[in-house]
C-alpha cells in the first residue's frame, strides 16, 4: 500500500483550470467514495478550496492509483486527461507525507501561513470519514496533519499579519484605492469568507456595509452583527450601482455578477469608478465584466500577486516551520511504523499466551495443593516472564518496521513461532 497525492493547485494551474476542478461538499465526498469503489484504492481525501484540488489516497499500485484519481479530475474539469496533464502534480509516499503538512502550515499558500487552509483540511477530512472514505492510514496521516498546522502557528509568527484569504482581499482593495475610509462597500456573500470581510472592514472606517445574499435571513445575520444593512440579492445591479467596492465570495457555480448587469448598475452613477474583488472560486465575477468603462476587476490571480509583495514580512518565519515539519514527519513515521508491526506483535503475545496457558493447565495436578492466593502469584510469574522474553523482540518490531531490517526480523519470528501471514 501507498500513500499518492494527485492533484492542481495556483502553483500549477491557471485560475481557469483551478475553477474547473473545484467541488463543492457534495461533490467532494462523492469523489471519496467513488475513489475507494474502485480497484486499486483503498482510502481517500479530497481537499478542495479556492488554492488547490488534491487528491490523498491509499493506494494498492500507486501508478494504477495515481491514474484512477487523473481520470476522476479529468471528468470533473470536462477535459481529458491529457488536456488535464500538464496543470497536475503527483507525489508519493515520503514526499506526498511532506506535501500535506507543508499545506495545512500554510507554506503552499498563496497568502503565506494563511490560517483558512487549517480549517479547510480538516473539513475535508471529515468528510472522508462520514463517507468511511477515510479510515485507519488517512486518519494517521490527517490527524498529524492538524496537529503540524496548529504547531506552526503557536510556535511562530507564521499565521500573523494578513494571514487570510478574505483579510488581503481587504488590503488588496485598500491598496489599490488608496484607502476605504468613506467608501460605500458590498460584500456579495455572507458565508464564512464574506463574514471575514465583513468584519475586517470594520477597521478601515467605511462610510456604509451593505451585505448581500442569497438566502436574505444569512444577510440580516450578518449586516446586524457588524453594523451594515442588507441589500436585496434580487436587486443585485441596484446595490452594485450604490457602491464604490465590491467583494464578492459566494458558493455558486455560476457568476452572479455579469457584464449586463454591471454596465447598467455603471449607467446608474455617471462617473464614479468601481472596484470589484473576486475572491470566489469558481469566480462569481464573469471575466467580461472588467470591459466595462470605469470598472476595475480583481481575482484570485491579482490577490496572490498582490499577497507575493508581502511574503518578506513572514519568510523568515519559514525556517522555523520547515523545523517542525522535519520533527512532525519523523513524529509521525514512527507512530506509522509502529502501527505496521502492531498487528504481527499481538500475534506473537497471542501466540505466546496460548503456550504459556496450556502448560499452566497442564501442571494443574502438581499446583492442586496451592492456595488461590498462591495459584494466582504463580500465573501472575510465568506472564510476567514471557512478558519480559518478548519485550526485546516487540521494541525491535517496533524500531525497525518499514525497513528492511525489520521484514527480516519480521519473517523469522513469524516461521520461528509459526504465526500466520
Amino acid at each position: 500500500m501507498s500513500l499518492v497525492v494527485v492533484g492542481v493547485s495556483h502553483h500549477s494551474a491557471p485560475l481557469a483550470v483551478l475553477e474547473r476542478v473545484a467541488m463543492g461538499d457534495e461533490q467532494v465526498a462523492k469523489a471519496a467514495l467513488g475513489l475507494c469503489a474502485g480497484d486499486y484504492i483503498d482510502e481517500a481525501v479530497v481537499v478542495s478550496t479556492c488554492n488547490r484540488t488534491e487528491v490523498y489516497a491509499i493506494a494498492e499500485r500507486f501508478h494504477a492509483g495515481g491514474d484512477e484519481i487523473r481520470e476522476l479530475l479529468a471528468r470533473i474539469a470536462g477535459v481529458t486527461v491529457t488536456e488535464l496533464e500538464p496543470h497536475l502534480f503527483q507525489s508519493y509516499d515520503a514526499d506526498a507525507v511532506e506535501h500535506l503538512f507543508a499545506v495545512a502550515c500554510g507554506l503552499h499558500s498563496a497568502v503565506l501561513g494563511e490560517h483558512e487552509i487549517l480549517g479547510q483540511v480538516r473539513h475535508a477530512w471529515e468528510l472522508a470519514m462520514g463517507e468511511r472514505a477515510a479510515r485507519s492510514r488517512l486518519n494517521l496521516l490527517f490527524r498529524h496533519a492538524l496537529e503540524t498546522g496548529k504547531r506552526a502557528r503557536t510556535e511562530t509568527a507564521i499565521g500573523r499579519s494578513t494571514a487570510s484569504v478574505s483579510h488581503a482581499a481587504i488590503e488588496l482593495a485598500n491598496d489599490e484605492l488608496g484607502g476605504l475610509a468613506g467608501r460605500r462597500v458590498l460584500v456579495v456573500g455572507a458565508g464564512q469568507m464574506g463574514e471575514q470581510m465583513a468584519v475586517a472592514l470594520a477597521a478601515h472606517g467605511i462610510h456604509e456595509l451593505a451585505v448581500t445574499n442569497r438566502t436574505t435571513e444569512r444577510a440580516r445575520d450578518l449586516a446586524g452583527r457588524i453594523g451594515g444593512r442588507v441589500a436585496p440579492y434580487v436587486d443585485l445591479m441596484a446595490a452594485i450601482a450604490e457602491a464604490d467596492v465590491v467583494l464578492s465570495s459566494t458558493g455558486s457555480t455560476v457568476p452572479v455578477i455579469d457584464r449586463a448587469m454591471v454596465a447598467a448598475a455603471m449607467q446608474a452613477r455617471p462617473r464614479r469608478p468601481l472596484l470589484v474583488v473576486d475572491i470566489a472560486l469558481p469566480r462569481d465575477v464573469e471575466p467580461e465584466v472588467a470591459t466595462v468603462a470605469g470598472v476595475v476587476v480583481r481575482d484570485l490571480d491579482d490577490l496572490r500577486r498582490f499577497a507575493a509583495r508581502g511574503l518578506e514580512r513572514r519568510a523568515d518565519e519559514v525556517v522555523g516551520v520547515r523545523a517542525i515539519l522535519a520533527e512532525e514527519i519523523e513524529r509521525y513515521t514512527a507512530e506509522q511504523r509502529a502501527r505496521q508491526a502492531a498487528p504481527l506483535i499481538a500475534q506473537l503475545h497471542g501466540r505466546a499466551e496460548t503456550i504459556r496457558a496450556g502448560e499452566f493447565e497442564r501442571a494443574a495436578r502438581r499446583l492442586a495443593d496451592l492456595t488461590d492466593e498462591q495459584r494466582t502469584a504463580v500465573e501472575a510469574l510465568s506472564r510476567s516472564i514471557v512478558a519480559k522474553l518478548l519485550h526485546l523482540p516487540s521494541v525491535h518490531l517496533r524500531a525497525d518496521a518499514g525497513t528492511p531490517r525489520g521484514e527480516r526480523t519480521a519473517a523469522a519470528l513469524r516461521d520461528l513461532f509459526e504465526l500466520p501471514e
